[in-house]
């Protein structure tokens, strides 16, 4: 999506040869008018799976996965990475290792709301190593529901995620794919 790539290139930055901030944009600034635009995208990617469910993971794909709600005219379903008084009942869980934080979560989705009918993309705005989309595939997997696929923001082509992800047979549509960083230079895409 040349429109991603252009804002990256012009506000994201590079701190080191993996990390790519965009926050000032995508996921601590939002820029609703470019959410739109993404869910445009994502929805012209997915509109003939008949999508059900739009699944992420908290915090930074909410966003992202709400304005691709609206679009297929579905709800949001987000992995909450601790257990809330708020969620009540049976749950799904996985584990989930985050790239940013250097950390591991336990992630859950109540099973009131992740069914064995409905059709799933999963939506969120980074993909590196791809432990974050594992853990949605599995809880999807354990709900026995379909999963259509993964859409995208900005994948880290040279992390092995997108490989990985790929490889369990999942289709995975990434609107930025980032050959490499270089601090001071800037980045390259695929």
């Amino acid at each position: 999506m040349t429109l991603l790539e252009e804002r990256i290139r012009r506000d994201g930055v590079v701190r080191g040869p993996d990390v790519l901030k965009v926050d000032s944009f995508l996921n601590h600034q939002i820029d609703v008018e470019l959410l739109d635009e993404i869910g445009k995208e994502f929805y012209r990617l997915f509109s003939g799976e008949n999508v059900t469910k739009i699944l992420t993971i908290e915090a930074s794909g909410i966003g992202v996965a709400c304005i691709a709600a609206q679009r297929f005219h579905v709800p949001v379903i987000f992995a909450k990475k601790s257990q809330t008084k708020n969620i009540a009942g049976p749950v799904y869980t996985s584990k989930v290792e985050s790239f940013t934080h250097g950390r591991v979560y336990d992630i859950l989705v109540s099973k009131e709301f992740l069914r064995p009918e409905d059709r799933v993309l999963l939506i969120d705005d980074f993909l590196a190593n791809g432990s974050a989309l594992q853990g949605l595939i599995s809880l999807v997997r354990d709900a026995g529901a379909t999963l259509v696929g993964a859409g995208i923001c900005i994948e880290k082509a040279f992390q092995p995620g997108g490989a990985l992800i790929r490889s369990m047979g999942v289709r995975v549509e990434s609107l930025a794919r980032v050959k490499a960083l270089r601090e001071g230079i800037g980045v390259e895409f695929l």
